[in-house]
């Protein structure tokens, strides 16, 4: 099995409803994110002879799903009252709503998911909220 890596970061804020710890609070992080791919047999035949994918389009495509999130307020739907949602938006902080808790396992999972509707065959998506601390979503195919 090959496999290639790149990684990209973004910064953002976000909280955990119903948590009971500094994490309820809205606070911000660095989210750097791995992102493997793999293969079995490299490509034969063309530009990307001898690879398992072009760095440059993985590169491109982590790093135009990354950025999305970058300097934003996660959310998950349905946790801030609307009154709430409104003031953050009139004063005109972007506010980003996602369907899920906004943690580092939902987010490898998402990112997985995001990348491989890109066309790559992702293996890994490593999502560090800190320097030491880390969630990854894999699959054993490529």
């Amino acid at each position: 099995m090959y496999i290639i890596k790149v990684e990209h970061h973004f910064d953002s804020a976000h909280f955990l409803a119903g948590y009971s710890g500094k994490c309820a609070n809205i606070h911000g992080h660095r989210w750097r994110v791995e992102v493997e791919v793999a293969a079995a047999e490299l490509i034969a035949e063309g530009q990307c002879r001898g690879m398992v994918a072009d760095f440059s389009d993985l590169k491109r495509d982590v790093r135009e799903t990354l950025d999305f999130y970058d300097h934003a307020l996660i959310i998950e739907e349905g946790t801030l009252r609307k009154e709430t949602l409104t003031c953050l938006e009139a004063e005109g902080f972007r506010v980003i709503k996602v369907k899920f808790r906004p943690t580092a396992e939902n987010f490898s999972r998402f990112f997985y998911q995001c990348i491989g509707e890109k066309g790559h065959r992702v293996k890994r998506v490593t999502v560090y909220e800190t320097p030491v601390n880390c969630s990854s979503h894999e699959s054993d195919e490529a």
